[in-house]
């Protein structure tokens, strides 16, 4: 009897349990106060699905804005058509792949070299040789040209000097004068995604502050006015991202000073400091020994620390001494460091003044890969972090982002837009993108 009570209870017990589940509600897809019906993305490489070195198909395919776009068609989205490399010619521009690992745990990358879509190359007098890739013919939603910059948008020769942009126009270099925002404008649309700017810091600061330079702040606000004031200009809505903190990426922080040095001092315990060219003035670098604000680039070639120099004193072992310093172009120091960031800053606050002049979504980057770079992340079930290859956030570039990185990116985008107009864009399951592909 006392059993069958038992019984009883434990029924009761597990049907009052049932009863007082908590429901999941799910939002049902909806448009909210957005015409979705043609979305375009403009942006640089990030936007063109570029990873590992390269745009190849495989990239293309998982590209933020085409993430985005499918999710948009449950909510009255139309198509969305990329300008992808072919299957003949999948390679596109060649890519990195992961090959192995040495036996200290160091990544082995190969080029990738084979099913490529160059068909040339022109030489530009006075800028050089641009690489020509197969065109493309036909409509475009994803107008991402990996390398350009806020300042590239309005000159008309760019498309002769580009050959990422260029195999999109219809004419060939050396004759196109079609500006990128002229492009882009030429196709009605309802809905955009803007990512342009981060090009305007990067490249100054993975040339170690030596190949290229940070555009005045100033021209960027100018720019970034005429950019948003076109594509608003006949009522469209969209969402913007700032710009992020470029000496965050993998790209800066996986081969370190106080790594090298531990590794010199392993086999050389009287070495007992790395030295490199620091920026000293706006344009004067001079030897000094290396900090840990002092960052590295990732193609630093390692090996080169400790082999004989000729210099006029003798041969000198290389990054050692101050008279064989690591070479400009292979760190960006903290002076440099400080500059990118504070354009950054400026850059951003434009860029969120002006959104917010004209009502549109921000996503900010900026603030999003500061707090994974910080504190990593779980979503889905999946972790991910900053680290190069094993944080499964960043590609084998250190720059650009893997599959599961641009999916993630693509669901920080989905939530601006749908916090901004109300809209409920379904987001996508991040654990079914991958990470950097193993051998």
């Amino acid at each position: 009897m006392k059993t069958f009570k038992l019984h009883i209870y434990i029924v009761a017990g597990l049907l009052l349990l049932g009863a007082c589940k908590p429901e999941i509600h799910t939002p049902k897809p909806s448009a909210g106060s957005v015409d979705f019906s043609r979305y375009i993305a403009l942006g640089n490489s990030l936007t063109a699905g570029y990873a590992d070195g390269g745009l190849y198909l495989a990239g293309q395919q998982v590209s933020y804005p085409s993430i985005i776009g499918k999710q948009m068609q449950s909510v009255g989205g139309g198509a969305f058509t990329q300008p992808l490399f072919s299957t003949a010619q999948a390679n596109g521009s060649g890519y990195l792949s992961l090959t192995g690992f040495n036996a200290d745990g160091t990544p082995i990358t190969t080029p990738v070299t084979t099913n490529l879509a160059i068909r040339g190359k022109l030489t530009v007098p006075g800028f050089g040789d641009v690489t020509l890739y197969t065109k493309y013919t036909g409509d475009i939603n994803n107008y991402g040209v990996p390398g350009i910059k806020l300042m590239h948008i309005t000159y008309a020769p760019y498309g002769n000097l580009n050959g990422y942009f260029e195999r999109l126009l219809p004419g060939n270099a050396p004759t196109n004068s079609t500006t990128y925002l002229g492009f882009v404008m030429a196709k009605p649309f309802t809905f955009f995604s803007n990512w342009l700017g981060n090009n305007d810091a990067l490249g100054y600061a993975t040339s170690g502050g030596t190949g290229d330079v940070l555009t005045d702040k100033n021209t960027f606000a100018a720019l970034y006015n005429v950019l948003i004031n076109t594509l608003t200009a006949k009522g469209q809505k969209g969402v913007v991202a700032t710009v992020p903190d470029v000496t965050s990426i993998p790209y800066f922080n996986t081969i370190t000073v106080s790594a090298i040095l531990a590794g010199v001092q392993k086999a050389n315990p009287n070495a007992k400091a790395l030295y490199i060219n620091a920026l000293v003035s706006g344009s004067t670098y001079a030897p000094r020994a290396a900090t840990p604000n002092d960052l590295i680039v990732l193609t630093f070639p390692t090996s080169k620390i400790g082999q004989p120099v000729a210099t006029p004193v003798g041969n000198l072992p290389y990054g050692l001494t101050p008279y064989t310093p690591i070479d400009n172009q292979y760190v960006l120091d903290e002076k440099e460091v400080a500059l990118t960031e504070d354009y950054v800053t400026s850059y951003n606050t434009t860029i969120k003044s002006i959104a917010a002049a004209k009502g549109l979504a921000v996503f900010d980057a900026y603030t999003f890969l500061q707090n994974v770079k910080l504190n990593g992340m779980v979503v889905d079930g999946v972790s991910v972090n900053s680290n190069y290859i094993s944080g499964g956030l960043f590609s084998l570039d250190g720059v650009h982002l893997t599959p599961r990185g641009y999916a993630i990116v693509a669901n920080e985008f989905i939530k601006a837009i749908n916090d901004k107009y109300n809209s409920s864009i379904p987001q996508v399951n991040i654990s079914d993108y991958n990470g950097v592909k193993f051998p």
